[in-house]
């Protein structure tokens, strides 16, 4: 039995929308995304789209191509995220509450960007499975669904053989 490039295609998709809907559960649970957190779900998002066009309207290798290119996406930024967390570079100013030039800042403009600072900071984890963040597991998942993608675009995969 083999599983058609249009199939597998669509099981990373769906992946990705089980990485939003994990997300928007999380968060439904009362754990608040950071700027980055936002930031990782668009390009699922997309990908759970490009399936959806995959199953429905053309099944031509560039859409599982462009699937590909999105969960990389993911990945990429989910990767950055991680290096925020653990401190191996420095985040976006808005999500790190990072303030520059405060010798040079008027009174108003701090108190402007401290009342405009997120209340979320991308560089302070608030949950960890078996040691990792929640940004560390969408890195992985991500790189997973990536490989999906790109078996099915690239229409290599092993073929299963049923027991009789």
């Amino acid at each position: 039995m083999t599983i058609s490039d249009r199939n597998l295609g669509v099981l990373a998709g769906a992946g990705s929308a089980g990485l939003l809907i994990a997300a928007l559960g999380f968060q439904a649970i009362g754990y608040v995304p950071c700027e980055l957190c936002i930031l990782q779900r668009w390009p699922h998002l997309v990908a759970a789209i490009i399936a959806l066009v995959v199953l429905v309207v053309s099944n031509n290798p560039i859409w599982r191509w462009l699937g590909a290119l999105a969960t990389a996406t993911a990945c990429g930024i989910a990767f950055y995220h991680v290096g925020v967390e653990q401190g191996w570079w420095e985040g976006p100013t808005a999500c790190t509450g990072t303030i520059r030039d405060l010798a040079t800042m008027s009174t108003q403009d701090l108190m402007t960007q401290l009342q405009s600072a997120p209340v979320v900071r991308c560089d302070e984890p608030q949950w960890y499975f078996l040691g990792l963040t929640m940004a560390a597991w969408n890195a992985i998942c991500s790189a997973i669904l990536t490989v999906i993608w790109a078996i099915s675009a690239r229409g290599w995969r092993p073929t299963v053989t049923q027991a009789s």
